[in-house]
Order: C-alpha cells, then structure tokens, then sequence
C-alpha cells in the first residue's frame, strides 16, 4: 500500500508554537491550490479554519474535534494531500470507523484512483468489512489485472480461524477469485489457518498464470517447507534457480535453505556460481563468508568477508567475523586489529572477544589500557567500557581498584544502575554498611519495582540482621515481579529464619530448592525444617543433599545436627 509522508501526530505538534500551526495551515492550503483545488475566498478560509482547529485539538488532545474537523475536511475537499492527512489523524488514533468513512468517501469522489482503493481496501480488511473488501479488490484489478495484492494483509490479517475462513470464502466468491493476485491472498490465508495442502494448490494456480514472479516461487518453497517436505522442497528450489537463472533472489532464498538443512558445502558451491554471475552481490559475499567459516575454510572466509569493508550495509559485520576468522585460525593481533573496527550492534561483543584474547594471551592490563582508551573514543558506550574493566579488575583480584574505578563511573553516570548494582556487588555488608545503603536506596530510586535491586536490598539487610521488617517488604516487592526466581526465594526464606518464622521459612524455600537445587539453598531448607522439629522430614532432605551433592562441606553441619550431644564430645 502506498504510503503518506505527511504524517505529524499530536504529541509532534504539542512542541510547536501558534506561529508554527498558522504556518501549516496556510501551507496546507498552498498544498490545495497546487493540488488544481479552486477556491473562492471565502471557501479557502473556511479550509484553513478548519484545519487550523483540528490541528489545535490534536495539540490538546481533543481527538474527537480533530477527527470530525478533518473528516468533514476530507469530504468536501478534492485534494489528496488534505484526505492523507485525515487518513493518518484517524489511523493514528485507531478511529477505524472515521477512516472507513473518509476513504470510502475519497473512492466515491475519486472512482478511478487505484491508491485510494488500496486504502480502502486495506481498512476495511482491518474493520472486518470483508465484502467490501472483496468488492474493493475487484475494482482495482478491472482497472489495473497486474496489481500486487501481496502486502496488503501484512499486519492485518484476521485473528481467527473463523474470520480467516469467512474472508476465503467471500475471496473465492468474487468476480476476480482466479486472478493470481487474489489467489495469492487466499493461499496466505489457508497458510495460516494450516489449510497448508489447500494453500499450496492455491498458489500452484496463481503460478500457472504468473510463474516468474519471485513471492509465488518463494511461498510454495514455504509451503512445503512447512509440509516438512524436504526433498520436494529442495527440488523445487533447485528447479526455480535453474529456471530463473537471473532471479538473485530465489537463488539466495535456495542457498538459504541448503544451509538450514546442514548441506553447507552444495550451498557454497551455488554461491561461488551466484558471484561468479554477481561478484558484487553483498548479501551473497556475507552468508558465503559465514559458510566458509563453519567449514573451516578460513582462507576462502576471509577472501568474500574483505569485499565488504566499505559496505554500507554490512561494514561492521565483515569486520566482526574477518576478526572472528582471523581468531580461529589464532591469528590473535589480526583479531584484535579488525575487532577495533567494529561499531554499532556489534561493538560490545567484539570488545568482550578481544578481552578474551587479552586474557588469553596473559595480557589484562594491556585490556585496561586499551578500554580506558576506547571510553575517550567511545564515549556512548563508557558505562559497558567501566563495567568490563571492573570485571577484569575482579579477575585480577583487584576488588579496591575495581571499587574505586566504579565510584568514578558513578560520578559520571550517576543515573546508570548498573554501575551502581556493579559496585554494590563488591561491597562488605558489614564494613560498607552506609555506602552500601546510599547506593541501595539511589538504586530503587532509579527502579523502584526492578525485582533485581529490591532483592539486592534486602538480602544486604538481611545479611546485616537489621531492619527485617524492611528488608521483608522489599523481597515480598520483588516476588510480585519475579514469583519463580529462587535467588528471590531464597531471600525471603533467610529473612523468615532470621525473624524465627520457621514455617514460612522452610515453605519459601522449599519452592526455591525445587527451582535450583543448590546446595546453599538446600542447607537453608534443611535447617529452617530442622528448627521446626520435623526431625523425619529434616534426615529426608539431608539424604537428598547427599545424593546431589554428596561433597560440600556444609552438609557436615547438618549432620552434626543428627548426632547426640555426648557422640559429639566423644
């Protein structure tokens, strides 16, 4: 469907002054004139007024005035440009029975303009007005037979079974029900509705009478691709590439599939013929370079990947897997020279693998060295940049270092709860009590219902002893966000123990053990039984720590718990 470019919605239009609407009003009706709209003055300023009000309420978010306004607009207006307009005010606001209107009424002015059918069409598709549709769809192929009917249900499509059907059947109904642009729309309906042996027949016919057009070839390989009908598939994707020998795109579409079924090596000898026909064909040089990689063919890898380094389209990618191929082959500083040139998605995972080779090749503060520097020459990513040195400075076993370097990137991102969940992380509980509880608190500021901090809060809380009834509040927050979490659970479960609610306590985490079997959460569960003198139920769970993990050193607390006080003395 054609698009409009005059798209301008209310919240846009609140940040401009009156100057500015008179402006677009008068510049609207410039647009009327230009349009061959021919107005007598008083007509001319009677359309400007009108627009002029609806464009206010839209301002001031009074929907309704605006839609009437530009609806009866669009009605006794000729001018495209004003019908768009009220168009997209409708759509915008989701009035579908307001844009139904104006379009029928654009189609009723305008019988012989085919994009007005097509929007037609395509909102009574939306409102479920399928005869209308069917009728629409069939004045628009008597006047153009070669119209493309293959988007229009993109997005709109009928939720239901039952609707789907129903839309088939008054499809099939119409007089154009055999034109292969009607056919077309029937079989994605079947599709969806896993009519798929039904679909594939239907677009069978619809390529008897078009068969080089590429969306039909496409959808019958989906088809029975979906029928999970390899061997037809790979057949039929095979015939077409040969028939359609300089359709780029079905011979994309069959190297695609080869390699989705594991025949990478067929798929890559059909790519060096692809470029040997198209040698600057971009999307080919990619997935032949990935291939390549998968079957270790670094060379013939890097040779398709070094065509694409001026890309606009896939510079950052070449690059990425031209560093990912040098590292297989452990080319470690070519890796790291082509990591360094990737931005955009790629640019945190590219730096994460050069840290890894850093790390590898036994070299982290040279990693520090060169993060410090990419925070001058990528500012927009400083706050990844801080957290990966805080995580190297970890590794070194540097936690003050790490510490201090979190509480400078605290201070240039002060709104960043990640830096500050980072450092909390690091900190005592016991000797960093105050800072800890600023930065807690910054935290939940920042988010109060993340489930994360709340839990973070209340766990330190909790391993200070204090402020229980708080740190509760804050754990029971955070499970109405998280119900199933066990690290959640398990809080809540410490805080029961410390607070000598025993029941709750061991119910809580029970259901945490259950989610995780850790051995840390089992010990708690085991006690928070023990404590409540289910001595049976207390020896079931230790022999089920046992089993799973029969060498941790905290199950010879609880067995001390089984044995009498003189066997201990003894």
């Amino acid at each position: 469907m054609r698009q409009t470019n005059s798209r301008i919605s209310g919240a846009t239009i609140k940040q401009y002054s009156t100057t500015f609407l008179l402006l677009g009003s008068i510049t609207s009706s410039a647009h009327l004139r230009a349009a061959g709209e021919v107005y007598h003055a008083s007509s001319n300023y009677d359309a400007i007024k009108q627009s002029m009000i609806a464009e206010f309420a839209l301002a001031y978010d009074d929907i309704p005035t605006a839609l009437h306004n530009y609806t009866v607009l669009a009605i006794k207006s000729k001018s495209t440009a004003v019908k768009q307009r009220a168009l997209n005010v409708a759509i915008e606001h989701d009035d579908m029975r307001s844009a139904l209107d104006i379009a029928t009424f654009w189609v009723v002015q305008e019988p012989e303009d085919v994009p007005a059918m097509f929007y037609l069409a395509h909102i009574a598709l939306k409102t479920h007005e399928y005869d209308l549709a069917a009728e629409t769809l069939d004045k628009i192929l008597n006047i153009d037979p070669n119209a493309d009917f293959e988007q229009i249900l993109a997005g709109i499509s009928p939720e239901s079974p039952e609707d789907r059907d129903f839309l088939i059947s008054t499809l099939r109904a119409s007089k154009e029900s055999q034109n292969p642009s009607i056919l077309v729309l029937i079989a994605g309906l079947e599709a969806q509705n896993n009519q798929l042996n039904s679909a594939l027949e239907t677009i069978g016919k619809a390529l008897k009478k078009r068969p080089k057009t590429t969306g039909y070839i496409l959808m019958k390989a989906n088809l029975l691709n979906a029928l999970g009908d390899n061997e037809a598939t790979a057949k039929w994707y095979a015939k077409s590439s040969k028939k359609h020998r300089s359709n780029l795109e079905i011979r994309l579409a069959e190297v695609k599939y080869l390699i989705k079924i594991n025949e990478s090596e067929q798929a890559l000898d059909k790519l060096e013929d692809i470029l040997h026909k198209w040698p600057k064909a971009e999307e080919a040089l990619f997935i032949a370079g990935l291939t390549s990689i998968d079957l270790e063919q670094y060379e013939r890898a890097e040779r398709y990947l070094v065509e694409l380094r001026y890309s606009s389209q896939y510079q950052n990618e070449a690059y990425y897997y031209l560093a990912v191929n040098a590292e297989r082959k452990q080319h470690f500083e070519t890796a790291k020279a082509y990591y360094r040139l990737v931005d955009g998605s790629l640019y945190t995972v590219s730096r994460r693998n050069m840290i890894s080779i850093f790390a590898q090749q036994d070299k982290l503060p040279d990693a520090l060295r060169f993060l410090t520097q990419e925070r001058v020459n990528y500012p927009q990513h400083a706050s990844f940049l801080y957290l990966a040195q805080s995580d190297i400075l970890k590794r070194m076993n540097n936690h003050k270092a790490a510490i201090r370097l979190l509480d400078e990137a605290t201070k240039n991102l002060p709104d960043d709860p990640e830096l500050i969940y980072a450092e909390v992380l690091l900190l005592d509980p016991y000797q960093d009590r105050d800072k800890l509880d600023r930065l807690l608190k910054q935290l939940l500021n920042l988010e109060p219902n993340s489930p994360t901090y709340l839990n973070a809060y209340a766990y330190t809380l909790a391993m200070q002893n204090r402020r229980l009834d708080e740190a509760r509040s804050y754990v029971e927050h955070a499970l109405e966000y998280a119900p199933e979490q066990a690290s959640i659970l398990d809080t809540l479960g410490y805080i029961c123990f410390l607070q000598n609610d025993f029941a709750m306590s061991a119910q809580v985490l029970e259901k945490a053990y259950a989610l995780s079997s850790s051995a840390n959460i089992g010990t708690r569960y085991a006690k928070a039984v023990f404590m409540q003198g289910d001595l049976s139920k207390f020896n079931q769970v230790l022999q089920q720590l046992k089993e799973k993990h029969p060498n941790d050193p905290q199950l010879e607390q609880l067995n001390s718990l089984l044995l009498p006080q003189h066997f201990k003395k003894s």
